[in-house]
């Protein structure tokens, strides 16, 4: 399942913002959240397997990323995520949804799992740990791993130095994540289109300089740093240079609904995008899981 073709933006408005989303599929409602520096576009092909297997996908185009507006408060913080998550089912008129998230969709995807345990059926993240784990409990290789991070604080230099050399550093950042991949070149132009705006790329550096801030908020601490309340599979990629394998071990107990970790053999940072098949089969497995009738169909 390749290609974007049948796939076209459509727009919603939610938490003050317009969002461009794609949709496939009718069922129950499953949310595609995506990281950095991919776009909705990275979930066009589990878009259509979710549609095959009786489900309804959408991918939002996350706050700042075009076509989606910039938010007028600038707040790239887990928690604004989190809240668009919620915005976005009351727009989309159900009562709850099952989410999928990559990267920075992860921690939106944590994010409204606490805030509305009540409206979130089951969690598939990629990529990233509980966010206890993450924010708490790094250890010294994944400081080292995380050192792009520490340079996104910086400001102007992340901006400058993303867009030389035709994205070359960025591109070169996100082959390290996933060791042996090579970017298709469909990635490429998406990456660069998305931030060939230079306000769309200080958007997206936004989520990373919202993070420190996270260590010194009350809600935050409340709400990111608790144990999840609802069904959840956690997949990282066995390879994955950006967040390893060891930052998810020993995470049950932050886990207070039922708890998944499983690792794909060979994948690294975008399993989603390197092993596509594997992927699918892990959200669609733990997705049909109590939903009887709704999802009778394999991608």
């Amino acid at each position: 399942m390749t290609g974007t073709e049948e796939l076209q933006p459509r727009y919603i408005r939610a938490n003050g913002m317009e969002f461009a989303y794609l949709c496939a599929g009718e069922g129950p409602l499953v949310l595609c959240l995506h990281g950095f520096p991919d776009t909705a576009w990275s979930f066009a092909d589990l878009l259509r397997r979710l549609a095959a297997a009786g489900f309804r996908g959408v991918a939002p185009f996350m706050r700042g990323y075009a076509p989606t507006d910039i938010p007028p408060d600038r707040d790239y913080s887990c928690l604004a995520l989190g809240r668009d998550v919620i915005a976005l089912l009351e727009h989309l008129e159900v009562p709850d949804a099952a989410i999928v998230g990559h990267d920075w969709g992860a921690g939106a995807a944590y994010a409204a799992a606490s805030l509305r345990p009540d409206r979130i059926r089951r969690v598939v993240t990629a990529a990233v740990p509980h966010l206890r784990r993450f924010l708490l409990r790094p250890t010294r290789a994944q400081l080292r791993r995380s050192s792009y991070m520490f340079k996104f604080q910086l400001p102007a230099w992340p901006e400058k130095r993303i867009r030389e050399n035709d994205f070359a550093w960025l591109l070169d950042l996100a082959r390290s994540w996933s060791p042996g991949w090579e970017l298709p070149a469909a990635y490429v132009a998406q990456v660069k289109a998305a931030f060939s705006d230079p306000a769309r790329l200080k958007a997206a550096l936004g989520y990373y300089r919202a993070m420190p801030g996270l260590l010194f908020n009350r809600e935050a601490w409340h709400y990111l740093l608790a144990p999840l309340q609802v069904p959840a599979r956690v997949i990282y990629g066995e390879k994955d240079g950006c967040i390893a394998a060891e930052m998810f071990a020993d995470m049950e107990h932050l886990f207070a609904g039922d708890y998944e970790l499983v690792g794909i053999p060979g994948a690294g940072h975008f399993m989603h995008l390197e092993a596509p098949d594997a992927f699918a089969e892990q959200v669609l497995g733990f997705l049909q899981k109590g939903q009887p009738g709704a999802a009778g169909r394999r991608a």
